[in-house]
């Protein structure tokens, strides 16, 4: 717009120019007064409306560049809060890959304790495995032993009823 009415001013003051021109070559030709008057009153009335065009193309330049100001302000603001942003997630993101590699270095523990303990549980069953059939053995022994104890313990019982028959008959 600034460009256009540049160029608009520039052609009403080329035209002015050359109305100013011609109006002296006509009054050098004796123009009529009348004709005269009216051509310089036409030419102040140009020369007020070039003016106030003028006026009106530098309002608009100042308008343009103040609100061309703001704008870059307004942008150059909300860079700064971009970046600031930009800043507060990359430092959350250095916090988490930080929190998430104490975290994998505290599971690869807890695997290797794990996988010691399963070499343990594992040695574990193969003792409780002998164990068990040490205690079945055991147990096969003792029920064995109980079964010759109750043997002889019935013999001894038989042995005590016999000896109390022969004791009385072998006395009296």
């Amino acid at each position: 717009q600034l460009l256009q009415a540049k160029a608009s001013l520039s052609l009403a003051q080329t035209w002015h120019a050359l109305q100013l021109q011609q109006a002296n070559a006509q009054l050098n030709n004796m123009v009529p007064k009348k004709q005269l008057e009216q051509l310089q009153t036409t030419l102040r009335e140009e020369q007020c409306k070039t003016q106030q065009l003028q006026e009106s193309l530098h309002r608009q330049a100042e308008q343009t560049c103040r609100q061309l100001v703001r704008t870059q302000e307004k942008h150059e603001h909300l860079l700064q809060a971009a970046v600031e942003h930009a800043e507060g997630l990359e430092h959350n993101l250095k916090s988490a890959e930080a929190v998430l590699a104490e975290r994998v270095a505290q599971l690869r523990v807890a695997q290797d304790q794990i996988s010691r303990n399963k070499l343990l549980i594992e040695d574990l069953c193969g003792e409780n495995r002998g164990f068990a059939m040490a205690l079945q053995a055991a147990e096969l022994k003792q029920k064995s032993t109980e079964e010759k104890n109750q043997l002889l313990e019935e013999q001894a019982s038989a042995l005590k009823q016999l000896i109390g028959k022969i004791t009385p008959a072998f006395l009296s």
